[in-house]
């Protein structure tokens, strides 16, 4: 029995694309935890954020990561924040391997320039606001990884990367 194989990282870090890769190698589910969310709520993250506050969609992500760790040789893709939860990443270590998709604030931006749908990016000066929260995640990121991954490269080549571990473990 495999454990699950669990994609954390900055948004924009290629956690989603990647992960889908992934499940198509393997011949396995892929669960992106912010999509789930937002399936089981019937809103967008976005909508969340705006409605309730933060505080409710990560209650909502709690939830999400208790009943996702229960699964078997999934891939699981989290949001940019899920791991900076000790009790989400307690739950996800418990039955997975924790991957870190790691990049630089360029490729975020450059990545992301046309993204409206991230709340946290929602400022004026975005440089600056994925600059901050970068540098106060990272430590928590890396506390979380079971292994540290450069995501500068393509998809096909930071998945195939991933696959070799995975299938040594």
């Amino acid at each position: 029995m495999k454990k699950n194989l669990i994609l954390c990282g900055f948004m924009g870090s290629g956690k989603s694309t990647i992960g889908k890769l992934l499940s198509e190698k393997m011949g396995t589910r892929f669960i992106d935890t912010d999509a789930y969310i937002e399936q089981k709520e019937g809103m967008k993250i976005s909508e969340m954020f705006e409605k309730y506050g933060e505080d409710y969609f990560r209650s909502r992500e709690k939830e999400v990561c208790a009943e996702l760790s229960q699964l078997k040789r999934t891939v699981i893709s989290t949001g940019g924040g899920t791991l900076l939860n000790e009790d989400n990443m307690r739950a996800l270590k418990k039955n997975g391997v924790v991957f870190l998709l790691n990049v630089s604030s360029r490729t975020v931006l450059t990545r992301l320039k046309n993204d409206s749908t991230r709340p946290l990016l929602q400022q004026d000066d975005k440089e600056r606001a994925v600059k901050m929260l970068l540098n106060k995640r990272i430590p928590l990121y890396n506390r979380a990884a079971d292994y540290v991954i450069d995501a500068e490269e393509s998809p096909r080549k930071v998945c195939l990367k991933i696959l070799s571990i995975y299938n040594a473990l």
